[in-house]
């Protein structure tokens, strides 16, 4: 090993820890190694910010667009209403639910079919009767499966077809991809629906969900006000009143403060307690001991000028990172941020400093003609069927003729794929069909930010020798083995890989390393790509490990083990049905 691979390693290493470790974003770890890599000669200067015009992010920005349109059309209705009159069973109500989710996520950002049709299966599952959990996580599943389907369907398709194109000079076409994929989303499909929504936990708290969707985490403060009856009583006797439903976790004064407080504290006005209960069990407390919400005016949310909305924080909300007491949103919007449910609650703080991650829920308080701007404003979604919509509905006939035009484009050579998309992005918004803001709002620029820092990174690894290193000494330990056993092996590995990591960062660290493992065996490159390609876009095991999961972590109501439940034995299932068809439409030699 040389120096050069050296370094290399080492800031690929060093990101990957970085990228696990999960304390900085990701898009702000790519962005430190490209300049790490810059300073230390890895990455030339002259090429530092090439990624950033790969035609790969070119057309993730594209895909983000439209995906926008398709949001703000008329099709949730419409889907809500062929669901809806499925039979009354889960399975029969699961599968066409998270067939669509997977139809769309083949033409459309994952992400964006999945929010498209979330408050779709809340609904279902609020009209059923069942928890909402065990139909959001199939869901988000199936929106990974469905990436795989087309070239556009997710970003590592895009990356491994762009990486093509520059090793051999010929990309992937928009749906090469289909006959493996389509496959393994089928079968995906087939069992996440009839069997793998059994294996998700339910808890009993999840179980109480299905006649109204509610979290039963929510986190907030109250006050005790000057003419309350509790003041100058005891903790114990509050407790008594509240019930068990209600957990006090602190309690802050001027004077004083507790955290886990015994019930011998007496109250006294102006004490503020922090507590832990389900939205019912919050206005029980309100109603029964006339404590008041810090920061809100609650007694007003059953008048005619205000209301109450739970709302799930996406990915490219603007509150993401932001802590509770530095969103001001009573300040800056009108609204009043009442409770939170996420996962920085489990660290015990008051709720000003909660920082806000994608999923956590916020229980918000405004008028309620004024919700949908706001939603749409912060880049949250609306859950429960609180009949509002994400701004008018605009007529899909147009968005549909367009883009299918811009996919037959690239299906015929006509014009390359970013080309098609790009162009067919920027006429969605010279018709109306978006405004400029709204466009670009639609992109998730930690995603862009992604995929031009960690390029060129990919690129050294390549450049240096790097990849084709690794994969000699992946050569070395399985050189006994058919080519078949090293195509499992970068599956599987890859598939472990984008679970701790983002799928693009692990489709570009990858694609080089199987690329190069090709070469040296002298095998086609192309099932070796495949590999990757389905590899990289198969995060069942954890929350973190797509988007899509994190989505669904706060309004499912699950916890970080409740993935690998369903999302192991999908695991095992791509991988069996996944690697003969690869071999079988992309042989070896």
């Amino acid at each position: 090993m040389d120096q050069d691979q050296a370094v290399v390693f080492l800031i690929i290493m060093t990101a990957f820890l970085f990228f696990v470790w999960g304390r900085w974003r990701y898009d702000l770890v790519a962005m430190v190694t490209l300049l790490a890599s810059v300073a230390l000669g890895a990455v030339p200067i002259s090429q530092a910010f090439s990624g950033f015009a790969h035609p790969a992010v070119i057309t993730v920005a594209s895909v983000l667009i439209i995906s926008r349109c398709f949001l703000e059309s008329q099709l949730t209705e419409i889907i809500f209403r062929i669901i809806s009159k499925e039979g009354s069973t889960i399975t029969r109500q699961s599968f066409p639910l998270a067939g669509l989710v997977a139809i769309l996520s083949g033409f459309m950002n994952n992400v964006g079919a999945l929010s498209l049709l979330m408050p779709v299966g809340i609904r279902i599952a609020h009209k059923s009767g069942n928890p909402p959990s065990l139909y959001l996580m199939t869901m988000a599943f199936a929106s990974l499966l469905g990436g795989l389907v087309t070239l556009i369907g997710t970003p590592p398709n895009i990356i491994i077809s762009s990486f093509r194109e520059e090793s051999t000079g010929q990309p992937f076409s928009m749906f090469d991809f289909a006959p493996v994929g389509l496959a393994v989303a089928l079968v995906g499909l087939i069992f996440i629906s009839s069997i793998g929504w059994r294996l998700i936990p339910i808890r009993k708290d999840q179980a109480q969900r299905g006649s109204k969707f509610e979290v039963n985490d929510y986190y907030t403060e109250v006050r005790v006000p000057e003419d309350s009856m509790f003041s100058g009583r005891s903790l114990h006797d509050l407790r008594t009143a509240a019930g068990p439903d209600v957990q006090f976790l602190g309690l802050l004064s001027a004077h004083r403060s507790f955290f886990d407080p015994s019930g011998e504290e007496i109250l006294q006005p102006g004490d503020i307690l922090m507590i832990k209960t389900s939205v019912e069990n919050l206005n029980n407390l309100l109603n029964i001991t006339r404590l008041e919400i810090v920061g809100a005016d609650i007694g007003e949310s059953s008048s005619e000028k205000t209301g109450l909305m739970e709302a799930v924080v996406m990915n490219n909300s603007l509150l993401v990172g932001r802590s509770v007491g530095c969103v001001s949103l009573r300040q800056e919007y009108g609204i009043n941020l009442i409770a939170v449910a996420g996962r920085d609650i489990k660290n015990l703080k008051r709720p000003g400093q909660i920082i806000l991650y994608p999923g956590d829920v916020l229980l918000l308080q405004s008028s309620p003609e004024s919700f949908a701007g706001i939603m749409k404003l912060l880049g949250c979604l609306p859950l429960a069927d609180r009949g509002l919509k994400l701004g008018p509905s605009r007529n899909i006939l147009p968005l549909l003729a367009i883009f299918a035009l811009a996919v037959i484009a690239s299906i015929l050579s006509i014009l390359p794929v970013e080309i098609a998309l790009a162009g067919a992005a920027t006429i969605l918004v010279l018709m109306g069909m978006l405004t400029l803001q709204e466009a670009y709002e639609s992109i998730d620029w930690s995603i862009i930010i992604l995929l031009g820092a960690m390029i060129p990174v990919g690129h050294a690894l390549e450049s240096s020798g790097g990849a084709q290193l690794l994969a000699s000494n992946l050569l070395l330990i399985l050189d006994q083995f058919q080519p078949a056993v090293i195509l499992i092996v970068l599956l599987i590995w890859t598939m472990i890989l984008t679970n701790v990591i983002n799928n693009a960062a692990a489709a570009v660290l990858m694609a080089p390393i199987a690329y190069d493992t090709a070469q040296v065996i002298g095998a086609s490159a192309d099932p070796f790509l495949m590999t990757i390609a389905i590899g990289a876009s198969c995060a069942f095991l954890t929350p973190i490990g797509h988007q899509s999961n994190t989505l669904v972590m706060g309004p499912g109501g699950y916890r970080f083990s409740d993935y690998w439940h369903m999302g192991l034995p999908l695991s095992i299932i791509v991988v069996l049905v996944a690697l003969p068809l690869i071999m079988w439409f992309w042989p070896l030699f």
